[in-house]
């Protein structure tokens, strides 16, 4: 048993589509369950995140922080991706309100995983980073950021890309891959 450390219903399901190769059981976090995210960085978050809901379930738990950092506002939205307006489009309209005409657009969608033993104590930490450029007006239908934020490998948005390509190019897919050997090891699963 593993749980997602998120109230997130979209985040929980695409980290969970990532571990199906695991193999085990996945749930969400206690419903109504609200952590603040204190943290300075995303693993900070990350951290805070995991440990605090192991120790509420006594069961493993696996934390995801993430954000957009866009490098013509200094790295903003950053830590402040999912509070940076109230709803996903005052976010993206924010955001191309704030950039302009610039046509300097480069950005990363950066994430931090952490998993904690049903103790609280975390055990294991990645992190993922995916560059791309923002966009100026949305392509695609898809949450948060998802519509203006253009990889350039795929040639599509976020918003466009199958979640066999979110899971090898986006950050929370890096960072999925980087831990699930250990994350293996460590739940006693073998391949």
């Amino acid at each position: 048993m593993l749980v997602i450390a998120s109230g997130n219903a979209y985040k929980v399901a695409e980290i969970s589509v990532m571990l199906d190769a695991v193999g085990l059981e996945v749930r969400r976090q206690p419903e109504g369950l609200e952590i603040e995210e204190t943290g300075r960085t995303y693993l900070e978050n990350a951290r805070l995140k995991a440990e605090t809901v192991a120790q509420l379930t006594g069961e493993w738990a696996l934390a995801d922080d993430s954000g957009l950092e866009v490098d013509a506002l200094g790295g903003a939205p950053g830590l402040y991706s999912a509070r940076y307006a109230p709803t996903d489009h005052e976010r993206i309209h924010r955001l191309l309100h704030e950039l302009g005409s610039t046509p300097y657009r480069s950005a990363s969608f950066n994430s931090a995983m952490a998993l904690a033993d049903p103790s609280g104590t975390t055990v294991l930490e990645s992190q993922g980073i995916c560059r791309g450029q923002i966009l100026s007006a949305p392509q695609g239908h898809g949450g948060g950021y998802d519509p203006i934020f253009w990889v350039r490998e795929a040639g599509l948005t976020y918003a466009q890309m199958g979640q066999h390509l979110k899971d090898k190019l986006g950050s929370r897919g890096k960072a999925a891959r980087a831990l699930a050997p250990e994350l293996r090891r460590l739940l006693g699963l073998s391949r």
